[in-house]
């Protein structure tokens, strides 16, 4: 018992065993249902389905940080919500491009959950290394924080330049990498990523893959580049790697499950990616000035995001409309 006790409590990248093991157990339980539950079969999830996902994992995700709140006290709970915030709408931009590969790839709607549900499962790993990687660097030199806070203005004004620029995949190193050293088929397999086809040449039964493994591979690829940005934009709101990790983790599944309302509606978001510019600029100011000593109240933090995004959010849906009813009465 008393082992027990102290497996529990044990110290783990500065938080106690037994905190990592409720949020690992809740999130083994949301892919669980997730797979094994709501989506057991392939289908074409509908808007109302996705909103219902979202609005279940924003739930579960505020639940997790009202018990963060009450265990570790406010200041981790205003924490955890605002990078959840920060992770959230640095994201949003990321479910865009992954609308772009399944166009691309010509993927099916029915099949498109598959890919979002194994990406994820990459992300998670990914997000682990690259936070524990940066927790290091910046507990063993403080100076990388400056690194960070101009490579994230650099981002920020990058993206403001970069506008509604499409996706170039055909040039793609990865996708190139891949044509090059790997047999892919020109059709899908159903929803298979492999499948066993003769060699044009040796005519031997080999492994290929299908493009709905190529799309997922590029899926995990442009989370990785996106997580260049977010994951040290939440250093700018703790260091904390249980607070980083956690909210990180709750964000990515949480905007998975609303990509297929977002996807269906992507251009009345065009000018979203202003807001999201902006609050990239913003973040990267603030984790500029930690190593400077200057502090920026966590909730003030928290409340100029959620108004940026929701501003961004607004002004696409009404210009956007108004373009719309312009172009009506102008036919």
């Amino acid at each position: 018992m008393d082992f027990m006790f102290a497996v529990l409590q044990a110290d783990v990248f500065g938080t106690p065993a037994y905190f990592w093991m409720v949020f690992i157990t809740i999130v083994v339980a949301l892919l669980a249902f997730d797979l094994g539950v709501l989506h057991k079969d392939d289908h074409e999830i509908s808007a109302r389905e996705s909103f219902l996902m979202y609005g279940g994992y924003v739930a579960i995700a505020f639940a997790f940080g009202a018990w963060v709140w009450w265990s570790r006290g406010a200041q981790s709970g205003l924490e955890f919500y605002t990078g959840y915030v920060i992770e959230q709408s640095l994201a949003m931009d990321n479910i865009f491009v992954i609308a772009t590969i399944f166009t691309y790839f010509a993927v099916p709607r029915a099949y498109q959950h598959r890919v979002l549900f194994w990406g994820i499962l990459g992300a998670i790993a990914m997000r682990a290394v690259m936070i524990g990687l940066g927790a290091a660097l910046v507990t063993q030199f403080s100076w990388i924080l400056y690194v960070f806070g101009a490579f994230l203005v650099f981002t920020g004004l990058k993206m403001f330049k970069a506008g509604d620029e499409p996706a170039d995949f055909e040039s793609n190193p990865v996708l190139t990498f891949l044509r090059k050293h790997f047999r892919i088929t020109k059709e899908l397999h159903g929803h298979d990523f492999t499948v066993k086809k003769p060699d044009p040449k040796t005519g031997k039964l080999v492994t290929w893959l299908t493009p709905l493994a190529v799309a997922l591979i590029l899926v995990e690829f442009v989370d990785l580049i996106f997580a260049v940005d977010s994951v040290p934009a939440i250093f700018a709101v703790t260091l904390d790697p249980f607070i980083v990790y956690t909210s990180n983790i709750f964000a990515i599944l949480g905007l998975r499950s609303l990509y297929f309302a977002l996807a269906a509606a992507m251009h009345r978001f065009k000018y979203l990616k202003v807001a999201l510019a902006t609050i990239l600029v913003l973040v990267g100011i603030k984790i500029f000035l930690v190593p400077l000593g200057v502090k920026i109240d966590t909730l003030l933090s928290l409340v100029v995001t959620v108004s940026i995004l929701a501003a961004g959010i607004l002004f696409s849906l009404w210009k956007t409309s108004r373009e719309a009813r312009q172009e009506t009465l102008a036919n």
